[in-house]
């Protein structure tokens, strides 16, 4: 989704934008398609460059730099107040940046948005699912903004919620679901145009056990199978331990970039936990 604060705030669509007035169509086309398929593994699928964003004096994020590869599961990690909702902002369009920008599978944010978003997929930190439609129906919607051929849009609902055990579940309505159903769903959606990246914002606040590992699962699954990027922000060290690399956002700067190993030494701490809490406490 892109907001153009000039303008009033005039919405499009974009990678988990929830039914709503004044919506523009962006359709997929076989060009797209073919572009998402030419990134090799040594290409960058996103890149921020100087990133930063201002709240008044108060930098959100302060010339925030870094590449991620496809085929990889990266933990965001960093205390509440960090600055990780305003990097998702940023990146999903909803926000513009003061300085810098970003690229998604070689498109700028910023001079070629509608090409950069048709590669991410996003499920944010509140869910945004209408709960008065039914799971097919936020589904289609979604694969309407998207522009996907009926056939193929209803082949790949089936298909995302059969993967979850829910294509029996398909005309209830989103407000009956369980929270860890709920998320299912909203990852169900992210997927629908098969995006090379995937955001994903603090995504198991006030998950079970069980619906955590059963999502954790599933992009793990993503990552391996189909080449996604998967950059997951969370607060919780533990999310971190089967990621590919790990970054450390504290007041919009990164702290440290690497391998978990690699984090926990330049975090100084006898475990990642322990570098994470004394480096983020102040």
């Amino acid at each position: 989704m892109q907001r153009d604060l000039s303008n009033g705030g005039a919405r499009t669509a974009g990678p988990g934008l929830a039914p709503g007035p004044a919506c523009r169509v962006i359709h997929a086309t076989s060009s797209d398609i073919a572009d998402s398929m030419t990134l090799s593994a040594a290409d960058p699928v996103l890149r921020t460059a100087g990133l930063t964003k201002r709240y008044g004096k108060h930098a959100a994020l302060d010339q925030l730099s870094f590449e991620l590869k496809p085929g990889s599961f990266v933990a965001l990690l960093g205390p509440n107040g960090a600055g990780k909702s305003t990097l998702f902002q940023v990146l999903t369009g909803l926000f513009a940046a003061d300085e810098g920008d970003v690229e998604v599978a070689g498109h700028s944010l910023r001079h070629a948005g509608p090409a950069a978003l048709r590669h991410i997929g996003v499920v944010f930190q509140q869910m945004s699912l209408d709960l008065d439609l039914s799971i097919r129906r936020n589904l289609q919607f979604q694969a309407d903004l998207q522009g996907l051929p009926g056939a193929l849009a209803r082949e790949r609902i089936r298909a995302g919620c059969a993967r979850f055990g829910l294509e029996g579940q398909l005309d209830r309505k989103v407000r009956e679901l369980s929270g860890g159903n709920r998320r299912k769903v909203e990852l169900v959606r992210a997927n629908l145009h098969q995006p090379a990246v995937l955001l994903m914002d603090e995504a198991t606040v006030g998950l079970d056990p069980k619906s955590r590992q059963d999502l954790l699962a599933a992009l793990h699954a993503d990552v391996r199978e189909r080449g996604v990027c998967v950059l997951w922000a969370t607060h919780w060290v533990e999310e971190a331990d089967d990621a590919d690399r790990v970054l450390v956002l504290h007041k919009g700067k990164l702290l440290a970039d690497g391998s978990r190993a690699d984090v926990t030494a330049a975090l100084g701490g006898a475990t990642l936990e322990a570098g994470f809490i004394a480096r983020t406490q102040n």
